[in-house]
């Protein structure tokens, strides 16, 4: 089974994309979703053993979570090595789901990919693109979003001029939706034969 790693920026069509590999019949985890769930489930009570008041009926509550490490890298290190590691696991189980299943692809929709190491954890990379200015009018179109906070969530991340050089597949989400599904429809093709 060829494990496929999908990352992009910020605001690029990520998600989207996602969901055409899947929409294409290609098995993805979704670690932004993953993440949900283990709030609502096994993350719960650790999370609120490192930062006391942060659930609410046994679910992490993340508006108060991120009122607790924005800001406090500490705080945001102490978080992240008890959340990856489970996430992680939940990927594991994933891809060891798929490969019993017999799958040829499986997609692990990481939004951090070269961030935090996980290249290795992948056979191909794809990566999800868009113009500049159409990713900047996608993310401040999001609630509570501002200039200065995308410029802050940038700077953190690899920029997608280096994730386009080190991806083995590039699609483009600025030339609209159709085009997106055909550049999907042609990888899955190219990974298959």
């Amino acid at each position: 089974m060829i494990v496929l790693g999908l990352t992009g920026s910020i605001g690029m069509g990520k998600s989207t994309t996602a969901k055409m590999f899947a929409e294409a019949g290609v098995p993805v985890h979704d670690s932004d979703e993953a993440v949900h769930r283990l709030y609502s489930g096994v993350a719960a009570p650790l999370v609120e053993a490192a930062f006391p008041g942060t659930t609410v009926a046994g679910v992490v509550d993340r508006a108060k979570l991120s009122a607790r490490v924005l800001g406090d890298a500490a705080a945001l290190k102490r978080l992240e090595a008890i959340i990856h590691p489970l996430v992680r696991a939940d990927a594991d189980a994933f891809l060891a789901r798929h490969r019993t299943g017999g799958e040829s692809i499986a997609v692990l929709d990481i939004p951090l990919l070269f961030e935090t190491g996980g290249r290795g954890r992948v056979d191909k990379v794809v990566v999800v693109t868009a113009p500049a200015e159409i990713q900047r009018q996608r993310v401040l179109a999001r609630p509570g979003m501002t200039e200065e906070k995308l410029a802050a969530i940038l700077a953190k991340q690899v920029p997608d001029e280096e994730k386009r050089r080190l991806a083995d597949f590039v699609v483009d989400t600025g030339q609209g939706l159709d085009a997106a599904r055909a550049r999907v429809d042609a990888i899955i093709a190219e990974l298959i034969a």
